[in-house]
């Protein structure tokens, strides 16, 4: 018998508190090279790497979830579902974060001394040209997108070259389009012609997943070294005090939407309880709080939901790809409440019309919004361009952004399962998942033998 071993989202969680630990002493002692210089990489090889199987994921899952339907007209029942509530979702969030900027008022409790002072920090401040630069170059980015006619992001879908798509996670819907176009592709040949190539992505598959396993082996220590560096580069107290109220709602927002919305649906639509459901994601939810990357997570949220939540491949390898590019909740809500944030602060009243804007800019910014961290900042600058708020009170937001871009990721991944479930539900590709159990090490490196 194999000793019990402690579960993974238990490893990723016992991770984040030491990496949170060793960040403050760090700091305190002075470690802060230290743990720039040795410990910091570490978590950048450890996102690098999920990102690095990333577009192999989801070439290899996709070709075979599309081929493996068989049958076109399910695929396109599946598809509009999908697109259908990603959408709703989005305006749920974004609706959300409206109500409780409206509510809290999170602008009106910065004083004229501490906005001034948060915006000529940008400037003049510890780091603060190196934040002008980054605000400027947020700006010219969202200045491009902008400048482009109404059907751009039709035209950015349709890649021109499938090998130069694949070579930036930021591309990750354009790899999508092409893949589906090659599985529709192998529905449609006759199938003696097809089983090669289908036998090939099958068994690349089998591969991609066990590397996603040995990946996770190192997830408990990925998340210490990300941890430790965040808490060491965080900003002065005194900022995370100025924007302690902003900072409330949208984590507000992002809590009700986590731990209300989401578990309501799957309670409702799918019978599960609300602790199964939060017992199969919480890895992946670990594991996105500490990447900020839903590309980075999707190797992790495709295995859990697969293999903990009971969705079928055929469901999940199509829905959670979609997903991981076009859904982003989190960031949408993070978007309203930045918003109206930013407009209170400068004493801008919001109209209805005005708010409205905001709802359908952030709905449609987020299905362009890259999932890498850091992107939702050039959609904000659109959504604060439809408003008429002036792009400079980015500076007032920026300090803690790192820190909400965190949590706003988790929402992001846990809506993306949760649309897996709801989807998988209602086209009959929702099973009752295994006993929960984590592969050990020794089951990860070795082949599971005929019993």
């Amino acid at each position: 018998m194999s000793s019990p071993r402690l579960a993974l989202h238990w490893q990723i969680l016992l991770g984040m508190l030491a990496g949170l630990l060793f960040g403050l002493l760090a700091s305190h002692f002075g470690w802060t090279e230290f743990t720039t210089n040795w410990i910091k990489p570490f978590g950048q090889i450890f996102v690098n790497m999920l990102k690095l199987i990333a577009i192999p994921l989801i070439i290899t899952s996709l070709i075979k979830g599309v081929s493996d339907l068989q049958d076109i007209s399910k695929f396109s029942r599946m598809g509009g579902r999908t697109i259908l509530l990603y959408l709703c979702t989005t305006i749920v969030a974004v609706t959300l974060g409206l109500v409780v900027a409206n509510v809290v008022a999170p602008g009106r409790s910065i004083t004229e001394q501490t906005r001034n002072d948060l915006l000529g920090s940008a400037g003049g401040g510890p780091g603060g040209e190196g934040q002008t630069q980054q605000i400027d170059k947020i700006k010219a980015e969202a200045a491009a997108t902008k400048s482009q006619g109404p059907l751009q992001p039709l035209v950015d879908i349709v890649p021109d070259n499938i090998f130069s798509a694949s070579s930036s996670n930021r591309n990750m819907l354009q790899v999508i389009f092409f893949v589906v176009f090659f599985g529709i592709g192998l529905i449609l040949i006759p199938s003696e012609s097809a089983k090669p190539v289908k036998d090939f992505f099958d068994g690349l598959n089998e591969v991609i997943l066990k590397l996603v396993d040995l990946i996770m082996l190192a997830a408990p220590f990925g998340v210490f070294a990300l941890l430790s560096a965040l808490i060491v580069d965080a900003p002065g107290s005194d900022l995370l005090i100025a924007l302690s109220v902003y900072a409330f709602c949208v984590l507000l927002g992002l809590g009700l939407m986590a731990f209300v919305f989401y578990p309501a649906l799957v309670v409702m639509f799918t019978g599960r309880s609300y602790v199964s459901f939060f017992r199969g994601i919480s890895p992946a939810q670990l594991l996105a709080f500490s990447t900020s990357s839903s590309a980075a997570t999707l190797p992790v949220t495709m295995e859990r939901v697969q293999e903990h939540l009971g969705v079928d491949e055929e469901v999940a390898s199509f829905v959670l790809p979609v997903g991981a590019t076009v859904n982003m909740d989190g960031t949408s809500l993070y978007q309203a409440v930045a918003a109206m944030f930013i407009a209170q602060a400068y004493n801008i009243d919001m109209t209805l019309g005005d708010q409205v804007t905001i709802v359908l800019t952030a709905t449609l910014a987020s299905i362009g919004s890259a999932a890498v961290p850091g992107a939702g900042m050039v959609m904000l600058v659109i959504v604060l361009g439809a408003i008429g708020v002036p792009e400079e009170g980015l500076a007032l937001i920026f300090a803690i952004d790192r820190l909400l871009d965190m949590c706003r990721t988790t929402v992001n991944v846990t809506g993306d399962a949760t649309v897996a479930m709801l989807i998988a539900k209602s086209v009959g590709m929702l099973h009752d998942p295994p006993e929960d159990h984590d592969p050990t090490p020794s089951e990860v490196l070795t082949k599971e033998q005929p019993q």
